[in-house]
């Protein structure tokens, strides 16, 4: 269902008497309160209205792609530490804004833990600036994004800006990323063309476990982890929790991740869709015949361009038998779409063995 046919065949009034087709209209905003699934599980769940998604371009800076995006503004849940909160749409919000970024040379998407930033001029004058959230979305995966407010239709220019990271970078990965680059993309806003970005209800399947497809878009990555099978060293297999997917790793030379003796590490992603899921703290325990080997470790956040995001940590060695518990304190820091708020807040602690 596209707003403006809507508006076209039935008129405000009417499109305000059916408040259950889009989810309410207020000052020209049908997506300002959009229906909310009740008794959503405490998992990865199907929302109740989906919303396509448009680009303004795509382009290559420094060692970054970056591609800016565009929808309806909406609500999203932003964390801090074990807290939710939930960011709603303000009357004068114009739409939502999205900037993906990644490694233009391996196609890896940088969930940086802070540093892009959007801000919008139009001529030559400040508009809006907020720095974007690392935000997880079943459509569109990894990504940094707000609301934004504009100043009416017109031409205006965003200035996408990805600061350089300290985060852990293995491989081809290290050294890079370490400074700040910034994007600026030329677009014209005109709410008809928003008004055509597809609204979707989902009927009977929303809060249903499971996950909307992820977008295809002019070759835009999405932030999927590598699949198990191409990623190094032995696998100890795959644990869930927190509705999450934990699958661990030995690597019995560790050099090529910087470190002496084994690597133990573990890639953790979105059930359904994978994407990689970041920015959590994750501590990791050993024990053999007895003996604790390593004690409640944390592993480090890190960025290999095979691995791609994960967390590891140095091992003197490991053997058969051993048995690994791995456990997380803090929660993904990320702020999520509808479908992904409920779920990666609380975690059991998960058992492999070597």
């Amino acid at each position: 269902m596209r707003r403006r046919d809507a508006l076209k065949t039935l008129g405000i009034g009417a499109l305000t008497a059916t408040a259950g087709c889009l989810g309410g209209f207020e000052r020209q905003s049908a997506w300002r309160d959009p229906p909310l699934v009740e008794d959503r599980p405490d998992a990865v769940y199907l929302p109740a209205l989906t919303e396509g998604m448009k680009m303004y371009g795509k382009t290559t800076v420094g060692p970054y792609g970056i591609a800016l995006s565009y929808s309806y503004p909406h609500r999203f849940w932003s964390v801090a530490g074990t807290e939710l909160q939930k960011t709603v749409v303000e009357a004068d919000d114009s739409l939502h804004l999205m900037a993906s970024l990644w490694d233009h040379e391996t196609g890896t998407v940088l969930p940086f833990d802070a540093g892009v930033s959007i801000e919008i001029l139009r001529d030559g004058a400040l508009v809006s600036e907020e720095v974007a959230y690392p935000m997880l979305s079943q459509q569109m995966g990894m990504h940094y994004g707000s609301n934004y407010a504009l100043d009416g239709e017109g031409e205006y220019e965003a200035r996408v800006t990805a600061g350089g990271t300290s985060l852990h970078r293995t491989g081809s990965f290290a050294g890079r990323f370490e400074t700040a680059e910034t994007a600026t993309f030329e677009f014209t806003f005109e709410t008809d063309e928003l008004y055509d970005v597809e609204l979707k209800r989902l009927g009977d399947e929303a809060g249903t476990r499971g996950a909307v497809p992820a977008m295809e878009m002019m070759g835009m990555p999405t932030g999927k982890a590598p699949t198990v099978d191409s990623l190094p060293g032995t696998h100890l297999g795959r644990q869930t929790s927190g509705d999450a997917y934990f699958d661990a790793f030995v690597v019995g030379d560790g050099s090529r991740f910087d470190v002496a003796g084994s690597y133990l590490y573990v890639s953790a992603r979105t059930p359904h869709n994978e994407f990689v899921l970041p920015m959590m703290g994750v501590r990791g325990t050993v024990e053999r015949s007895g003996t604790t080997i390593l004690d409640g470790e944390r592993l480090r956040r890190t960025l290999d361009p095979d691995v791609g995001y994960h967390y590891g940590v140095a091992v003197d060695s490991l053997e058969r038998g051993d048995s690994v518990t791995v456990g997380v304190d803090v929660p993904p820091q990320v702020a999520r779409h509808d479908g992904y708020e409920t779920a990666f807040l609380s975690f059991d602690s998960m058992q492999f063995e070597v």
